[in-house]
């Protein structure tokens, strides 16, 4: 039985939804991005959404967690700098952007988003400095390459809804309306295509080298 990364955020919901569907035996284990990048890394799960940062030279396919301009679940807002514990992609871009204050991600970016406003959206300073999406993770694998194959292609193809009652039970858990769901949701992208592989090996280089206007890395183009 495949074990399987389980991050509990809205964005990754409808692919969870999907997997329930496919007929395949599986196990989920729960945790925060950081805590399934261990996970992954202990090869105690077979397949995951793994942070960007933590998936280069890993075994990775075609879809991911994309931003092809704001994403709103990736925020920073001004005063004391201040890291977000579940993501070390997230707080790497702040850095990169050379932006300072307190990175918050995940459902709790949404619902300071929708319910105060504010924040400075880091996926979308990335799209407005680089041009390129942002890729904040990627489904990787150790075991199954036909089945994560197959389950990339189905899930691909199709447009997954989310029923009402799920739809319902999220919003009272996030603290946003249904309506706010199904627009944050259409600001997410699954699919990591050549555009967006471009956009993450620009986060790459910036996160080998550093942000420097002097130096001959800082024109690369993907």
């Amino acid at each position: 039985m495949a074990i399987v990364g389980y991050i509990d955020y809205l964005n990754l919901l409808p692919f969870y939804l999907y997997l329930q569907k496919s007929g395949i035996g599986f196990q989920f284990r729960k945790g925060v991005p950081s805590k399934i990048n261990r996970e992954f890394q202990k090869r105690k799960v077979d397949f995951a959404f793994i942070s960007s940062i933590h998936s280069k030279n890993r075994r990775c396919g075609n879809i991911g967690i994309v931003a092809r301009d704001e994403v709103l679940s990736v925020l920073l807002f001004e005063g004391e700098e201040k890291k977000d514990s579940a993501s070390a992609t997230s707080n790497r871009l702040a850095e990169l952007l050379n932006l300072r204050g307190e990175v918050v991600i995940g459902d709790r970016a949404l619902r300071l988003y929708f319910q105060k406003g504010g924040g400075i959206d880091l996926a979308k300073v990335w799209k407005e400095r680089y041009r390129f999406p942002f890729v904040f993770a990627r489904l990787c694998h150790h075991k199954y390459p036909r089945y994560i194959r197959k389950l990339e292609k189905g899930f691909s193809s199709r447009k997954i809804s989310i029923p009402y009652y799920i739809s319902k039970k999220v919003s009272a858990k996030i603290g946003i309306s249904i309506s706010e769901i199904d627009i944050y949701l259409r600001k997410i992208s699954y699919q990591c295509d050549g555009w967006s592989r471009k956009g993450l090996n620009k986060f790459f280089y910036l996160d080998r080298f550093g942000y420097n206007p002097t130096s001959k890395f800082s024109n690369f183009k993907g």
